[in-house]
């Protein structure tokens, strides 16, 4: 795969850093050697992976609201970032049926502040979105979306994220887009539509891994919101490597960058009771699930699956970890949280062997 130590000494921003993917990212950035600022409010969870990560220290982080450009400006402005990745959101589906105003300020004004301190930062070269396989139209059929499909999410984080991605499009259009009358400089900005990720140390609500760790934690049953509901899991270090590679090479050659779908194979599209019963293979001593379906609960999509065909083809992208493979290591994870061992050692551990596993590019 392409060398990834290009990071080594670069100046980065992560907004959302101390969630899950972005916890993960910052672990991957730091042991590459970059310079890392991070933005975002204070850990979403209890207990939280960024406070065992051991990557506070390490970074120039600070607890901060993409609501509130006044404040990103100024970190943009002293910490002078050359990458941003873009990862600070309102995540969950349910969430957002509870607070919809909150999801659409975090999800689609927090997009245009940042987009505003990428315009307004000069050092600025390379951006990348984060978003979700939630953006589409989904119409629940059998083959996946891609990337030139109509966004109109249903809910209001998947709408909120298509907004965040429409707004990206016209940031770049207007402002990101070289045009040597105008004087408009060149900053290189794509989106990355991920789906489902998995791994250790999520302890978000209404997620199936999370859940089964707190199950087995308790010694209970697991309990199945939506056993068949298809999704398209994949391990977190899947999507963060890809996001590393795009920024790393859409700065070289700006005429990469673009939308894309980060998502498993077709055979990884699994339903939640599959994954559920996966999670029992992997961890033994007789953890089981149940059905219970909700009834009159809010609305979330049956099936959803990506066409990763322009991935493949730009980058030679190639999935490293397969479903099965993805539930083992969480649940290897999961078995270090649980018995109190090592997490920075267990985070790096799975890191260096996803790195050295990874073929594509």
């Amino acid at each position: 795969m392409r060398d990834l130590n290009w990071y080594k000494g670069r100046k980065v921003l992560v907004t959302g850093h101390t969630g899950f993917k972005g916890t993960w990212l910052t672990r991957m950035l730091t042991d590459l050697g970059a310079d890392v600022t991070g933005y975002s409010l204070a850990s979403p969870t209890d207990p939280a992976l960024f406070s065992m990560a051991d990557v506070e220290g390490r970074i120039n982080s600070v607890i901060g609201d993409v609501r509130d450009m006044d404040h990103m400006l100024k970190v943009f402005t002293e910490s002078r970032p050359e990458i941003v990745f873009h990862l600070a959101a309102q995540p969950i589906v349910r969430d957002s049926y509870k607070e919809p105003r909150y999801t659409y300020e975090t999800n689609v004004m927090g997009t245009v502040n940042l987009l505003e301190c990428v315009r307004l930062t000069p050092s600025v070269k390379s951006v990348l979105n984060v978003t979700t396989d939630k953006v589409y139209l989904n119409e629940e059929r059998e083959e996946g979306y891609r990337e030139d499909e109509k966004l109109d999410g249903f809910d209001p984080y998947s709408n909120s994220k298509s907004c965040s991605e429409l707004v990206t499009h016209s940031y770049k259009r207007s402002f990101f887009t070289p045009d040597m009358e105008q004087g408009i400089r060149t900053v290189a900005v794509s989106t990355a539509r991920a789906g489902n990720v998995i791994g250790g140390g999520d302890f978000a609500n209404d997620r199936i891994v999370p859940d089964c760790v707190r199950a087995v934690s308790k010694g209970a049953k697991l309990e199945v919101r939506n056993p068949y509901s298809v999704r398209p899991y994949q391990h977190v270090l899947e999507p963060l490597t890809v996001y590393l590679t795009i920024c790393m090479c859409q700065e070289e050659d700006p005429g990469i960058q673009g939308y894309y779908n980060v998502g498993p194979d077709d055979c990884d599209c699994v339903n939640t009771g599959t994954l559920a019963d996966l999670f029992a293979k992997h961890w033994g001593e007789g953890f089981s699930w149940e059905n219970k379906s909700e009834a009159g609960a809010p609305h979330e999509a049956g099936f959803l699956r990506l066409n990763c065909d322009k991935l493949k083809k730009v980058f030679g992208w190639k999935v490293t970890w397969n479903i099965d493979k993805a539930i083992a290591k969480t649940v290897e994870f999961s078995r270090v949280y649980l018995e109190g061992g090592d997490i920075p050692s267990e985070m790096d551990r799975q890191i260096n062997e996803f790195l050295k596993e990874a073929t594509y590019g």
